[in-house]
C-alpha cells in the first residue's frame, strides 16, 4: 500500500472522528436542555418532576425542576419557581396522587402550603363530603372504586292519597356524583375490587342534606356509572305500579254466589261463570287455556 493511500486513510478517519464527537455534543447539548420558547417569544418557567413522585410524599428540591414552556402553552395555575414548593415546614407541599416525571407541578395535584394529606385537601370548592353505608349489594358488589362516578338512589314504602294501600318508589338523591373515599381509602390508583362498609361521595350541600334524610327513612343503593357516560337520567322515580304487574283477572259475583271470571286472549274475551254448588262453565265454545 501506498504511503499517500495510508495518509488518505488517516485523513478520512480522523475526520470521521471529529464528526462524530460533534454530533454527540450537539444530541447531549439538546437532551440536557429545557425545552426552548417558540419564535414569537421566550418561554414561560414552569416546574414539573424530576423523578416519579409517589401519593403522599413531600415535595423536596432534588425532585423537582424548571423547564421552559412554550408562550402561552404553560398549564394554567403552574409554578415557576421551585422555592415556591419547598422550604421550611409551613411551605411544604406533599402529593396529593403520583407525578410521572416531568408532569407539571399544578395546585390541584399537591396539597395547600404547611399541609398534609387528607380528604378535605382534594375536594372541589364549594362541595361537600358525605358517606353512605354500603354492602355487597348497594355497593355494586365492591366494584365501586375512588374516583368513580355513581347515581344515588332512594327506596322506600309511600302513602299514596286515595290508594288502598301504600305503595314502593325508587327515586334518584343524587346524579354523577364523585366517589371520594371507599372504607378509610381516598387513593384513586387503586383497582382491587373490595366490599366496603362506606362510600364517601362529593356533592352539593342540598344533596348532602337529601343523601343524609334519605338513609333514615329508606334503603339507599348506588349504581355505578360509566367513566365517560356525563348524561342525566329522565325517569326521576318509579312506582312498583309501573312495573307492569296488574294483579288478578276481574270476578264479578252475582246474586246467586256465583260469578264470572273474563279472560283475554289478543283481541278475544272469553267470559266464564260459575255458581255456588255448579261447575265452571264456558259462555261461548272453545275450551279455556
Amino acid at each position: 500500500m501506498s504511503l499517500r493511500t495510508i495518509a488518505t486513510l488517516a485523513i478520512a478517519i480522523v475526520l470521521g472522528l471529529i464528526a462524530i464527537i460533534v454530533v454527540n455534543g450537539y444530541i447531549s447539548s439538546k437532551r440536557g436542555a429545557p425545552l426552548q420558547g417558540s419564535a414569537t417569544g421566550p418561554g414561560s418557567p414552569v416546574v414539573v418532576a424530576a423523578a416519579p413522585i409517589g401519593r403522599g410524599v413531600v415535595l423536596q428540591p432534588p425532585l423537582l425542576k424548571v423547564v421552559n414552556y412554550p408562550t402561552g402553552a404553560a398549564p394554567v395555575g403552574a409554578f415557576t419557581s421551585i422555592s415556591q414548593l419547598t422550604g421550611a415546614k409551613e411551605v411544604q407541599r406533599v402529593a396529593l396522587h403520583d407525578l410521572s416525571p416531568d408532569e407539571p407541578i399544578l395546585p390541584t395535584t399537591i396539597s395547600a402550603p404547611g399541609g398534609r394529606q387528607n380528604l378535605a385537601s382534594i375536594i372541589t370548592p364549594g362541595m361537600e363530603a358525605v358517606s353512605i353505608r354500603s354492602n355487597d349489594v348497594a355497593g355494586v358488589g365492591g366494584f365501586i372504586l375512588p374516583g368513580d362516578r355513581i347515581d344515588v338512589l332512594l327506596t322506600r314504602t309511600v302513602t299514596v292519597p286515595g290508594a288502598q294501600q301504600p305503595t314502593s318508589v325508587t327515586q334518584i338523591l343524587a346524579q354523577n356524583v364523585k366517589v371520594l373515599g371507599v372504607d378509610q381509602s381516598a387513593d384513586d390508583t387503586t383497582d382491587k375490587p373490595s366490599v366496603s362498609r362506606s362510600v364517601t361521595v362529593e356533592v352539593t350541600p342540598p344533596q348532602a342534606q337529601t343523601i343524609t334524610l334519605g338513609q333514615t327513612v329508606g334503603a339507599v343503593s348506588l349504581s355505578l356509572r360509566h367513566v365517560s357516560d356525563p348524561m342525566l337520567l329522565t325517569r326521576r322515580a318509579t312506582t312498583s305500579g309501573q312495573l307492569g304487574y296488574a294483579g288478578a283477572a276481574p270476578v264479578h259475583r252475582s246474586a246467586g254466589g256465583g260469578g264470572v271470571v273474563h279472560v283475554t286472549r289478543g283481541a278475544d274475551t272469553t267470559n266464564f261463570t260459575f255458581g255456588g254448588a255448579a261447575a265452571p262453565k264456558q259462555t261461548q265454545e272453545g275450551a279455556p287455556r
